[in-house]
């Protein structure tokens, strides 16, 4: 049950299914791209990160001083339910705005 509600509580946001559905368009997103494409301060969007990859949505990987994110893999059915959803929604998002200085 914690698990389920956790989930869910993750999507109950708009900003995250924004950022979720970012995420899966892009495949790799580095957090400062994530930061400038959606002019938000660094710490809302890693608020924001670290809950949707509690949530079992996200995975990490660091190179340097940026972290990476995508699309955990393999993703159980249930959220790609929910990722299945969130496409079918028509969200326009930001355009992708690189924006890590020397990596």
């Amino acid at each position: 049950m914690d698990i389920f509600l956790n989930t869910i509580g993750a999507v109950n946001d708009k900003t995250r299914v924004e950022i979720l559905h970012f995420i899966d368009k892009y495949k790799e997103v580095c957090v400062c791209d994530i930061e400038n494409s959606f002019d938000m301060i660094q710490s809302r969007i890693s608020r924001h990160l670290k809950i949707l990859k509690d949530a079992g949505f996200l995975k990490v990987e660091r190179r340097g001083r940026w972290a990476h994110y995508s699309i955990r893999t393999p993703l159980d059915e249930f959220r790609q339910s929910i990722l299945k959803e969130i496409n079918s929604l028509g969200i326009v998002l930001p355009i992708l705005k690189k924006g890590c200085k020397s990596e």
